[in-house]
């Protein structure tokens, strides 16, 4: 895997990745700024193990979604020091027990991410499961 990262003036960036992506970051508030794009990829990479483990459950999936609250160091380098990983899952025929497990196994053991993160980062997860309306 490789990226670019280019400087675009002021304190913004543009990275290009060999996948042929781009994402736009700034330090001055103008785009996600890149520790906000640290904690969005931590709740993506794991998101996307909690819908493959359970999908693989055959649970039948109409929604995830992952609300993440970090707090960072006062000093520099203000670094993550707590995230919280809220899932909303939706689905029909949803256990406790599946979506419980997805969120642990995603967290501890595939979320690459959040592996990136552990030991240095606390994080902690919680879900709650909702019926299709």
């Amino acid at each position: 895997m490789k990226a670019t990262v280019n400087w675009d003036g002021g304190l913004s960036f543009t990275g290009n990745t060999d996948s042929g992506y781009s994402t736009v970051m700034d330090g001055d508030g103008n785009a996600i700024s890149p520790m906000e794009s640290v904690l969005v990829a931590a709740g993506a990479c794991s998101s996307v193990d909690v819908v493959e483990i359970l999908k693989k459950g055959r649970f039948e999936l109409t929604g995830c979604q992952c609300e993440l609250d970090a707090t960072r160091a006062d000093e520099p380098p203000r670094v993550f020091t707590d995230i919280k990983a809220h899932y909303i899952v939706t689905g029909e025929g949803l256990t406790d027990k599946a979506v419980q497990r997805a969120v642990a196994l995603s967290a501890e053991k595939y979320c690459s991410v959040m592996l990136m993160l552990d030991g240095k980062v606390n994080i902690s997860t919680s879900y709650e499961i909702k019926t299709p309306a």
